[in-house]
């Protein structure tokens, strides 16, 4: 079989849900499904959302994210789901995100959002009309040391996360 990303390792990491409020998610994926708090997450300012991740026994992990006050990043997503949200992306880790990008590129892949430039994370999303309407993301994970801080699920949700910018989720 002559595979697009042949050679390069890729792994499943996690699922994405969005929610104008990730507080409307804990109920199901904390409470009911028994996720626990993976530890850290955080703003993401720049693009406009607040992220945390989720653990389950078996290694399986769910991303919850919701838009920052005045943010427009899922108004279009809001408005395709009626304003519930729902599974905004499928993440994948690659081992070499800059060979991915080039061959599925070469092979007329349409990608866009390809952002090389923080070593903790590399990332580049395959446009959802190459998959059926779900949009992918390939992450390069960068090395992090042991010991960095990682919050808590309150100070997540209090804006004191990772780049929090200190306004406490809806």
């Amino acid at each position: 079989m002559d595979l697009e990303l042949d050679g390069l390792e890729v792994t499943f990491d996690h699922t994405a849900v969005a929610a104008p409020r990730i507080r409307d998610l804990l109920p199901i994926y904390r409470d009911l499904l028994g996720g626990e708090h993976l530890g850290g997450g955080g703003d993401n300012r720049v693009s406009g959302f607040r992220t945390l991740q989720l653990t389950y026994a078996n290694g399986g992990k769910v991303e919850l994210m919701e838009p920052l006050s005045g943010s427009t990043f899922f108004d279009t997503f809001f408005e395709l789901t009626r304003g519930r949200g729902g599974v905004h992306h499928l993440n994948f880790h690659v081992n070499d995100i800059e060979t991915a990008v080039a061959r599925l590129t070469r092979r007329g892949y349409r990608m866009h959002g390809l952002n090389i430039g923080d070593v903790r994370w590399r990332e580049v999303f395959l446009h959802p009309k190459e998959a059926q309407g779900v949009l992918i993301q390939l992450a390069q994970p960068g090395s992090r040391d042991a010991d960095d801080w990682r919050a808590t699920l309150e100070e997540v949700l209090a804006g004191r996360g990772r780049n929090g910018d200190g306004i406490p989720s809806p």
